[in-house]
């Protein structure tokens, strides 16, 4: 149940979007702030919102203002639980924003603060999902020489999991695509960039992922690491609960060996 002088904030769902609504809260001197991501917000006839405007210059005020207030790793938790896209972590993050100002540095680590404690935890989910994704994502190389992969991530890991690729895969060009959240990135041999794909238009990058035209070595090469799979794999040892737990079945999908098998 809100307090009657509780205030209820709409933002745009953008990490500015969030910082701005911390902004406005202190500029309109509001102590109690129900914050809602404009994609879930259901308003009756009753209720009264504020739409926050994402401004920039005041979300970067807002950003360097806890930079100063919180350690690096407290800001990457900050970041990494926002991208969980879970709308309670939203309003923890604007909570925690308020508790950080509102008290001396040093406080980031009171994990008896329920917005702290939930920060961070989910903080760690978002980072086990990225290691996930850097240790399962598989190219293939399409039949243009571009290598692609397709994901569908619990959490929206991919600016999180650019750098690992980068480094990796610095003299091959390749795109990542998020089906889920409809973006992707695209390494070019020089530089990084966000992509948007409409798989209705025959010009795109990355053909749907039903009508994928393999290059035909990348088909041999699928075919001879399916078969050294197999012949490597001592069916007297095998144990699915310990291989479950080490490689998830959502994960599968990812997987070349996997491919039309349930191993």
């Amino acid at each position: 149940m809100l307090y009657s002088d509780t205030q209820t904030y709409v933002f745009d769902g953008s990490f500015y979007g969030l910082l701005s609504a911390v902004f406005e809260s202190y500029e309109r001197k509001h102590k109690r702030v129900k914050l809602f991501c404009k994609d879930v917000y259901e308003p009756d006839i009753f209720s009264e919102h504020l739409d926050v405007a994402m401004d920039p210059a005041k979300a970067i005020r807002v950003w360097n203002g806890l930079k100063q207030k919180i350690s690096p790793t407290h800001q990457k938790h900050f970041y990494s639980a926002y991208l969980s896209e879970q709308d309670i972590i939203f309003q923890h993050l604007f909570d925690y924003a308020h508790y950080i100002f509102d008290h001396p540095k040093g406080y980031d680590s009171n994990y008896g603060h329920e917005a702290v404690l939930s920060i961070t935890q989910m903080s760690q989910k978002v980072h086990r999902e990225k290691h996930r994704m850097e240790a399962f994502i598989r190219f293939k190389k399409g039949n243009n020489g571009l290598f692609f992969a397709l994901i569908n991530p619990d959490y929206n890991v991919i600016p999180l999991i650019t750098r690992h690729f980068k480094n990796r895969y610095a003299d091959q060009a390749w795109i990542i695509y998020d089906e889920k959240r409809k973006y992707g990135i695209h390494y070019d041999l020089q530089n990084i960039h966000e992509v948007q794909i409409d798989f209705r238009q025959e010009q795109s990058l990355v053909p749907a992922s039903d009508d994928i035209s393999l290059d035909e070595k990348e088909e041999l090469y699928t075919l001879l690491w399916k078969d050294y799979f197999k012949s490597t794999n001592i069916e007297a040892r095998r144990n699915m609960k310990l291989h479950i737990q080490h490689v998830p079945r959502r994960y599968w999908r990812y997987l070349t060996e996997k491919e039309d098998t349930y191993w």
